[in-house]
């Protein structure tokens, strides 16, 4: 499992976009692996970070922004459409074969739109919400977080976007996404 552990736990905005910086590095791994089972680990890892911090900040970041911000409502709107779509891609890309060229290419297309991703968090969201919160409630919120991501899926599950059906659906899925790695790895 990647480790989404980051240095700094003051500010959910710094430990989002470390883990921001830490998802473009594990992309870099990935495309960059010198062998089939390398590449594999280094999917494994950049999937299951994928899931869970886009779990917490749909848990967690979103809702303190809709709530917070003007114009939440759109931003937020705007990005769960994004984190649908690339949830979706990560699905496919789980059922390649992570030695072709054919995932190579749908990879670094993926990382282009993961990057575009977070560059529109960090700037519509991220620099907002430092703004507007007191560092108090940007430390707590880190606690929330790391709770979430404690929780959360470990794959892709397109449709589950907002803090509702996290809430609802995620326990179940993180259950099942979980058993589903410890199985799997049995058998490497």
């Amino acid at each position: 499992m990647a480790e989404t552990f980051v240095q700094n736990t003051d500010d959910v905005v710094r430990f989002l976009t470390d883990q921001h910086n830490l998802i473009k590095d594990l992309f870099d791994e990935v495309l960059g692996a010198s062998g089939t089972e390398a590449r594999e680990e280094a999917f494994a890892d950049l999937r299951q970070l994928l899931a869970v911090h886009e779990t917490a900040e749909e848990m967690v970041l979103h809702p303190r922004a809709r709530a917070t911000l003007d114009g939440g409502d759109e931003i937020v709107d705007a990005r769960l459409e994004e984190e649908h779509q690339a949830k979706q891609v990560l699905s496919q890309l789980e059922k390649m074969d992570v030695g072709s060229a054919e995932f190579i290419d749908a990879l670094t297309e993926f990382r282009d739109l993961v990057l575009e991703h977070a560059a529109h968090e960090e700037a519509e969201e991220f620099g907002a919400l430092q703004q507007e919160l007191s560092a108090a409630d940007l430390k707590r919120m880190v606690g929330a977080v790391q709770a979430a991501e404690s929780i959360a899926p470990t794959h892709p599950h397109a449709g589950v976007e907002s803090a509702k059906a996290n809430f609802a659906l995620g326990p179940f899925a993180s259950m099942l996404d979980r058993a589903r790695d410890l199985i799997g790895a049995a058998f490497k």
